[in-house]
């Protein structure tokens, strides 16, 4: 009778045993295929936030002839001088943002010597780390457009006032091309 029992519950056994490891398998591919959805999507999310903020994207399959170099216009981007000077400001500020800093304040020239050439000029005084004033000029001088960094002149950290940040004050000009 034991050996007639036992005969009976192994199949059952191996059955249950089975049917886990079929939901086992099934609960793992579909966490996998969650989690590849996800980096699908972060992937997406972060090219999209690059290309808004006028970064390239690097790609494993680009093959450029100019390599490395950041995608765009190497010239400001505007209907008129007045708006191409926003876009200066407004790239020179989301650098400022991009290292943590504050801008204090900006003006921007258009009345410069240089302006009939379609040269635009930004006067820029802002509050950053000290560590921070590197990433900061790279970041304005070695993206698209083509901006140059005209005059630095820093500050250094206050221990009082400004929580020991550095004051730096730039002025930052772009070129303008009217496509008329």
């Amino acid at each position: 009778m034991l050996a007639r029992l036992n005969w009976m519950i192994r199949p059952a056994a191996v059955a249950g045993y089975v049917a886990l490891i079929i939901i086992a398998l099934v609960v793992t591919g579909t966490a996998l295929a969650a989690i590849h959805d996800q980096r699908a999507s972060v992937s997406a999310a972060q090219a999209m936030l690059a290309r808004l903020e006028g970064h390239s994207v690097a790609r494993a399959d680009d093959s450029s002839p100019l390599g490395d170099a950041p995608a765009g216009s190497p010239f400001l981007e505007g209907e008129t001088l007045s708006v191409a000077g926003a876009t200066l400001l407004q790239r020179v500020a989301a650098a400022v943002h991009r290292v943590g800093g504050n801008v204090v304040s900006s003006q921007v020239d258009l009345n410069n010597d240089r302006a009939k050439d379609g040269w635009v000029g930004l006067l820029i005084s802002c509050d950053i780390e000290q560590t921070s004033l590197q990433p900061l000029l790279y970041d304005i001088e070695a993206g698209m457009p083509f901006l140059f960094v005209d005059q630095l002149d820093v500050q250094g950290p206050n221990t009082g006032a400004n929580g020991g940040r550095m004051r730096v004050l730039m002025g930052v000009s772009g070129q303008w091309w009217s496509r008329k």
